[in-house]
């Protein structure tokens, strides 16, 4: 398998920490984004979309959106749940991440490390951080007397959401104020084999 990455990307780390979990080999292709590397004619060829990560399979089939790679890798494992709820339930946390989470708290990230302090973006971050903060308050409620996002165990839910809530206080969150998400963090965090975001 070939997985075209940007190491500073929280999507991109979702699919390299499930690799790393299941033992899994493939070759990383590093692909600068903000340099255009994802906007070329060979690779819009793989992903129209433009974007990483994205997978690409033995068989030259090309799996694009993060979300999407996960499931697909942690079909039959411990990652995915077989009760039918619990996998739907999996499903509705990852929506709620694309959604709800990612377009705040990764775009600020972004924001505050990609652009200029003179950036005209930087007149976003304070509804962004608005509706990033809504979403750790989601998490931090649901959080409440449980261990993980879906039943008893680490599963893609926990993996989707993990990758940009570790990293949330690059986007200028204060993630002390959710003791829940927090204590989460650290049993994500503590399961084995575990590799950091700029691990490649």
């Amino acid at each position: 398998m070939r997985l075209y990455d940007f190491l500073d990307s929280g999507n991109g780390y979702k699919a390299r920490l499930l690799l790393h979990k299941l033992g899994l080999s493939y070759e990383r292709v590093e692909l600068d984004i903000l340099n255009g590397e994802t906007r070329t004619d060979a690779f819009l060829a793989k992903n129209p979309n433009g974007r990483v990560p994205a997978l690409e399979l033995d068989d030259g089939t090309v799996l694009p959106e993060s979300n999407a790679i996960i499931t697909y890798l942690a079909d039959g494992s411990r990652f995915l749940p077989e009760d039918r709820l619990q996998r739907a339930q999996c499903l509705q946390w990852m929506f709620f991440e694309q959604y709800n989470h990612e377009p705040s708290i990764a775009v600020a990230r972004y924001i505050l490390r990609h652009t200029p302090e003179d950036s005209p973006r930087r007149a976003e971050l304070p509804t962004l951080a608005e509706k990033g903060n809504a979403a750790l308050e989601v998490m931090e409620r649901h959080l409440e007397g449980r261990r993980f996002f879906v039943g008893e165990q680490l599963s893609v839910a926990d993996i989707a959401l993990y990758a940009y809530s570790h990293v949330a206080d690059q986007g200028g969150f204060d993630l002390a104020r959710y003791p829940n998400v927090q204590a989460w963090l650290s049993r994500v965090a503590a399961d084995e084999p575990h590799i950091s975001i700029t691990a490649e």
